[in-house]
């Protein structure tokens, strides 16, 4: 078991030299200038933003010292989980959020901040791309192109939790504020800057050796299926066939056959992993979310004093958030591999039940022995976020062809993708026949992400939000109605209260207070 990755590119040495702490204001880009505005940027000066850029890939679980790693928010609106944690005021803003009453004094204002703090470092990356000057063409392409991709990521995030956002692509000055873009007006900006991540030869489809962890063309591409999939732009979709078609016909990436041992420390970086966070054992504490390299996760989703692990790995404990519903254990079938690796099922006697327990906790990225030992563990996991799976490649491609009647290409062909997902399910065993309709398409694309943060976000662009996440359910405290406008948080009241009364006074989201 390895207790310490090693920072596998120079980018995040970079970053880590530049800005071991911070306090940037949402946005506020100065923390990461190295060279003056306009003024010619060295390749050193490129790779010391672009490093800040990435690290905010490394906050986002203690978001400004905040609980808001994204995977969980994302999961929290879903019907695969539940809140749990101490009780229902136990961050009662998560609470507020898995049923829906948010409000502009109780939203995530952890990933509101950093997410804008990335846009301003991927700004500052761009702009010295721009006035470089001895840096090799072939590299000037490569970092451009990376810093692209982390400004649409980091906007798609902000994008698809509130839609209707202030939008920037370059320093401003007092009183820094910028212009609310419409949700559609926001897509555009993300589509626009994929277009330059995607653009063939600029990045290589995949990375190796002291390159993993730096963002490749298969990410861009699978980035700009997740948001045209998303923002349900049909115009788009022959485009990203092609593009799940070509990440298949380059054989740069297969499915793990074991899907348990792959969210393991050895399973990092491997053959099935297209993008993922470079999280290491150090750095962050309790009073800084702007520094250090961990992950709060594991032990924000772990059961709380869990006195032994079970079958699939050295489990312990954690603060008992997040609890898996038993409905969604139960959507697994007889000898799917998958269910045990993503679902840990404790007894009663082995850990302390909290709010909404069930018995079933998140495996993927739970805490295991050794992989936080240094500093304030709790924060300091060296678990990765696999944030892009090949297998989401595959089920892309047929969901693409067989829900949208999208056209075949490459020879690949639906029916193949579809098979490699539910073979890989059932290991050696032969898996069982399922027709390949829309309800079993939505059903594998399901079983195959639970903890990953996508239910929430398939069940709004399938249109499935209302009808699944509406419930009654008084034995577990959430009576909760979804309507199609709540797909958007309110945005925070102190972003409302800084433009009011100017040029740049934001408008809240839908029927949020």
């Amino acid at each position: 078991m390895k207790t310490y990755k090693l920072l596998t590119s120079a980018i995040f040495l970079a970053g880590a030299l530049t800005i071991s702490s911070c306090s940037d204001d949402f946005l506020t880009s100065k923390p990461t200038e190295s060279q003056q505005a306009g003024a010619p940027a060295t390749e050193s000066a490129i790779l010391s933003n672009l490093g800040a850029a990435y690290q905010i890939l490394l906050f986002d679980s203690y978001a400004d010292n905040n609980y808001n790693a994204v995977l969980l928010m994302s999961d929290l609106r879903s019907d695969d989980i539940w809140k749990g944690g101490g009780s229902a005021g136990d961050q009662q803003q998560l609470y507020s959020l898995s049923q829906f009453t948010s409000t502009s004094n109780e939203t995530l204002n952890g990933l509101w901040s950093i997410y804008y703090s990335g846009i301003a470092r991927c700004n500052n990356v761009i702009m010295a791309c721009a006035n470089a000057v001895n840096v090799p063409s072939t590299k000037l392409k490569q970092y451009n192109a990376e810093a692209h991709f982390l400004r649409a990521y980091y906007t798609h995030l902000l994008w698809k939790f509130w839609g209707n956002i202030p939008y920037f692509e370059k320093p401003l000055d007092a009183p820094y504020m910028a212009k609310q873009l419409t949700a559609d007006e926001v897509y555009a900006k993300i589509m626009a800057d994929l277009d330059v991540a995607c653009e063939d030869g600029a990045m290589a489809m995949t990375t190796t050796g002291n390159d993993l962890g730096r963002v490749n063309r298969a990410a861009a591409l699978m980035l700009r299926a997740r948001v045209v999939m998303y923002q349900k732009d049909t115009s788009k979709y022959p485009q990203i066939t092609q593009d799940m078609a070509d990440i298949i016909s380059s054989n740069n990436y297969s499915l793990m056959s074991d899907f348990a041992g792959m969210w393991t420390d050895a399973g990092e970086f491997c053959k099935e992993s297209i993008f993922e966070t470079n999280q290491i054992p150090i750095g962050k504490t309790w009073s800084s979310g702007w520094q250090g390299y961990g992950t709060n996760l594991p032990a924000f989703i772990s059961p709380n004093g869990l006195s032994a692990g079970n079958k699939t790995g050295d489990f312990k404990g954690g603060w008992g958030f997040g609890p898996v519903r038993e409905s969604t254990y139960k959507i697994f079938e007889d000898g799917d591999i998958r269910r045990d690796a993503s679902i840990n099922h404790f007894e009663s006697s082995q850990y302390t039940a909290r709010f909404q327990d069930t018995g079933y906790f998140q495996a993927k990225y739970a805490a295991r022995v050794g992989y936080n030992p240094q500093g304030d563990v709790d924060l300091n996991y060296c678990n990765n976020l696999r944030l892009f799976r090949y297998a989401e490649t595959l089920l892309n491609y047929v969901e693409l062809i067989k829900m949208d009647g999208q056209t075949e290409v490459n020879n690949i062909t639906a029916q193949s993708c579809f098979n490699q997902i539910r073979q890989r399910a059932f290991g050696s065993k032969t898996a069982p026949d399922e027709e390949m309709n829309a309800n079993n398409i939505k059903l594998e694309r399901r079983r195959e992400f639970v903890g990953e943060g996508m239910r929430f976000w398939d069940l709004v662009r399938w249109g499935d939000a209302p009808t699944v996440l509406t419930e009654n359910i008084s034995a577990f405290n959430s009576v909760r109605t979804f309507s199609d406008w709540m797909k958007y948080l309110p945005i925070p009241q102190s972003e409302l209260d800084k433009t009011k009364g100017t040029q740049f006074e934001l408008k809240q989201n839908g029927s949020w207070k």
